[in-house]
C-alpha cells in the first residue's frame, strides 16, 4: 500500500532471479486510460531493468478493470507465458459499482493464478479519487507497475 512511509516504486533485491528468458503478458484496462498507461510503462521499464527481453513482453488490451480476469485467463492459458501482470484502475464513485467491480477482479484473477498454477499479478489501483490514482500511477508515491512487475519476478523465484 503507497503511504507517506512507503514508495510503489521502491523494492528490496530479495528473491529476485535472473528473468532474461521468461515471458510476461501485461494486461491493461482501456479504462482510466491516463492511469493504466503509466502502470503500463512503470511495470514494462521495470521488466526491462530486469533483464526480460523486449520480445518475451506481451501487452494485451481490454476494455476495462472488470475484464481483466478474462483477458489474464487466455494469457494464462499460453504454456509460453511465465506470468501474467494485470493493470487497472477502478476509482470511487457514488454508487456501489466500485465494490463489485473490486472484488470481482481480485477474486478473478486470484482463481486465474490458481487454476492454472502461474503468477497473476493484481496491479489494480482502487483510489477514491482521480488524484490518487495519478499518485500511485508515477506521481509522489511511485508507480504501482512497478511494484506488479517487481512481484512478477519475485513469485517467479519461489
Amino acid at each position: 500500500m503507497a503511504t507517506s512511509l512507503k514508495n510503489l516504486s521502491t523494492h528490496t533485491s530479495t528473491n529476485i532471479q535472473d528473468v532474461s528468458t521468461k515471458k510476461f503478458a501485461i494486461v491493461v484496462s482501456e479504462w482510466n486510460e491516463e492511469v493504466t498507461q503509466a502502470l503500463y510503462s512503470g511495470a514494462y521499464q521495470t521488466l526491462l531493468q530486469h533483464g526480460v527481453k523486449k520480445e518475451n513482453i506481451l501487452k494485451k488490451l481490454v476494455p476495462g478493470s472488470f475484464e481483466l480476469s478474462l483477458g489474464a485467463q487466455w494469457c494464462a492459458q499460453d504454456k509460453e507465458i511465465d506470468a501474467v501482470i494485470c493493470l487497472g484502475c477502478v476509482i470511487q464513485g457514488e454508487t456501489r459499482h466500485f465494490d463489485f467491480i473490486c472484488q470481482a477482479v481480485a477474486q478473478g484473477l486470484t482463481q486465474v493464478s490458481l487454476t492454472y498454477n502461474k503468477p497473476v499479478i493484481f496491479g489494480v489501483l482502487t483510489p477514491n479519487t482521480q488524484q490518487q490514482a495519478l499518485d500511485r500511477s508515477g506521481g509522489k508515491y511511485g508507480n504501482k507497475g512497478d511494484e506488479a512487475a517487481i512481484t512478477a519476478i519475485k513469485m517467479l523465484g519461489f
